[in-house]
């Protein structure tokens, strides 16, 4: 790959990622601080994220697959983003606020796939490739974190000022310049014929359902679905956790989490070859149930090592379930399943175990609400650090060990 394309898509990634980090982190403690939005309502909010999984394989595999280059959807989806995203910062209530996000995450969420599919079309070795420049986009939800506890936006002062709202200025200024950089990018022509029939069942993954023929798959499936309720727990729940609790520059703190995500993906490859995917998998679920142990027992003062440990836990927790999960997904499929399975899993698990999970949240987070404004974090916790307990105990019993050749 040229040097000035793998700028470009690094770049690309890079603004991407800081897009989604400048306002996802924070948006549980916004929607608190600034709109006044209850536990529910911040649940509803974080589900548009479900609402626009399950929608994105409509516009990309309709739509970008088919009629238009890649780079000139992601490039009008952005502008049009920035646009809305101006009209999240001029809510001044949730009902004015939500479908506007919901409209966004819509279009938002197919640029994941759309990112993905110009770089792979860039490169001769994907395997090899595609890590380099997608790490950027890590740096980029890293350096959005930072940029907001630097500013002091996330503190008691700048909760008190509602300058949260900024975040979402930022996001947006972005968002335009992704937009139009978007139409820069290296061309990336529809791959599929607009004459050819349109099948709905390849596009979200039916076809891929007869991989639940194997019981080990079929257990794998259920448990990413279920593994997925308390994930949705620390999107909703960790901002406003941690600032309610006191602690100073959480935003820049949460980024750790990111940068962790960086070094255990450089080790996942090893670990995935020695121990293979029932301990790898095991070893994800097992670091949940700790780190929201840690959340439940840590507090700002003598405990934030604890908060510390459990944030930087989340390199293990994402990579080595999601990532060895896609690539165990891969390897059952075959190449007549590669796609289908993909699209199966995101939909189950970013779509409806996330839907699920961020329900369960806000109804939990309500209950344990104490005081306004004050909850009881440790009892919250605590529930998602048992669901992780009972899906590994689920995992260990019924998933039975086999060699896949990965990495090899």
């Amino acid at each position: 790959m040229l040097i000035r394309t793998k700028f470009q898509l690094s770049l690309m990634m890079f603004m991407e990622f800081f897009i989604w980090g400048a306002w996802f982190v924070t948006m549980g403690t916004f929607l608190g601080a600034n709109l006044m939005a209850k536990d529910q309502e911040i649940s509803l909010a974080f589900s548009t994220q479900s609402f626009g999984a399950i929608i994105a394989p409509f516009i990309v595999g309709l739509i970008a697959d088919r009629y238009f280059n890649a780079e000139k959807i992601l490039g009008i989806i952005h502008v049009l983003g920035a646009l809305l995203m101006f009209g999240l910062y001029s809510a001044t209530d949730f009902s004015g606020f939500f479908p506007i996000l919901l409209g966004y995450m819509i279009l938002f969420m197919p640029t994941l796939a759309l990112v993905n599919s110009i770089s792979f079309n860039q490169m001769n070795n994907p395997e090899k490739e595609f890590s380099v420049i997608r790490v950027w986009g890590t740096i980029g939800w890293v350096t959005a974190g930072i940029l907001i506890s630097f500013l002091g936006w996330d503190s008691q002062m700048g909760l008190d000022d509602g300058l949260l709202k900024y975040t979402w200025l930022m996001a947006g200024g972005v968002s335009f310049v992704l937009g139009l950089y978007s139409f820069f990018l290296p061309k990336t022509p529809p791959k599929a014929k607009s004459a050819e029939k349109f099948k709905l069942s390849e596009v979200i993954g039916l076809d891929a359902l007869k991989l639940l023929k194997d019981r080990n798959f079929a257990i794998f499936f259920i448990c990413s679905i279920l593994i997925c309720i308390p994930l949705a727990f620390y999107y909703q729940n960790a901002s406003p956790f941690l600032t309610e609790i006191g602690l100073e520059n959480s935003t820049g703190k949460m980024a750790m989490g990111q940068v962790s995500e960086v070094v255990f993906m450089l080790a996942l490859p090893i670990f995935f070859s020695r121990f293979g995917v029932k301990t790898t998998l095991f070893v994800a679920m097992l670091a949940w149930a700790v780190r929201y142990l840690l959340f439940a027992l840590g507090d700002a003062n003598e405990g934030v090592w604890m908060l510390l440990v459990g944030i930087g836990l989340h390199g293990i927790c994402y990579d080595f379930f999601f990532v060895s999960g896609q690539i165990y997904t891969d390897s059952h499929a075959g190449e007549k399943y590669k796609s289908s399975a993909q699209g199966m899993i995101t939909l189950a698990t970013y779509g409806v175990g996330m839907l699920i999970g961020f329900w369960a949240a806000g109804q939990i987070s309500n209950y344990y609400l104490v005081n306004e404004g004050i909850h009881n974090w440790k009892s919250i916790w605590l529930i998602p650090s048992g669901i992780s307990v009972m899906v590994l105990l689920l995992f260990t019993a019924l998933f039975k060990k086999e060699q896949t050749k990965i990495y090899n």
